[in-house]
C-alpha cells in the first residue's frame, strides 16, 4: 500500500476520531455515564488504529526519503502529491485541528464534572461545612447542596 492509500485511511480513521469525540461531547453533556463507558473502549480501539495506520504511513515515507513524521508528510505532499492529495491533506489538516479541540472541551467537561462530584463528596463526608437549620428555616451550610452538585 503506498503513502497515498495510507494517507486516505487516516483521514478516515480521523474522521471517525472526531465522529466519536463529538458522541462522547454529547454524553458528557448529558452526563451518560453508560454511553461514555461504551465510548471509551471504542475510544481506546479506535485510537490505536490511528497509531498503528500512522506508523504505517511514516514507515513508507522513510523507504520514499522522507523524514517519519508529519513534516515528512508535509514535504511529500509538496513534491509528489496531485492536486486532490494536497486538498486531502489541507483538508486533514483542518480535521485534525477540529478533533484537538473538541478532545479539549471534552476534557474540560470531564474537569467540571469531576470538580462538582468531588464537592459534593466533601459536602457528605462532612469535610465542608455541614450544618443544619436555622431559626428561620434557612440552610446553616456555607455550600448548600443543589441538584446541580447531583448530577455527573
Amino acid at each position: 500500500m503506498g503513502v497515498s492509500a495510507m494517507f486516505e485511511q487516516d483521514v478516515n480513521l480521523v474522521k471517525e476520531l472526531l465522529w466519536l469525540l463529538s458522541r462522547e461531547q454529547a454524553s458528557l453533556i448529558n452526563a451518560d455515564i453508560d454511553a461514555l463507558e461504551d465510548l471509551l473502549d471504542e475510544k481506546a480501539q479506535l485510537l490505536q488504529k490511528i497509531s498503528a495506520s500512522v506508523q504505517l504511513r511514516y514507515n513508507a515515507l522513510v523507504k520514499l526519503g522522507f523524514e517519519p513524521n508529519e513534516n515528512g508528510m508535509s514535504s511529500w505532499v509538496a513534491k509528489r502529491a496531485t492536486p486532490e492529495q494536497v486538498d486531502a491533506w489541507h483538508e486533514f489538516q483542518h480535521t485534525l485541528t477540529q478533533t484537538k479541540e473538541m478532545n479539549r472541551l471534552n476534557g474540560q467537561l470531564i474537569n467540571k464534572h469531576f470538580t462538582r462530584n468531588h464537592q459534593f463528596l466533601q459536602q457528605l463526608q462532612g469535610s465542608q461545612a455541614v450544618g443544619g437549620y436555622g431559626p428561620n428555616g434557612q440552610a446553616t451550610t456555607s455550600h448548600p447542596v443543589s441538584r446541580a452538585a447531583l448530577s455527573v
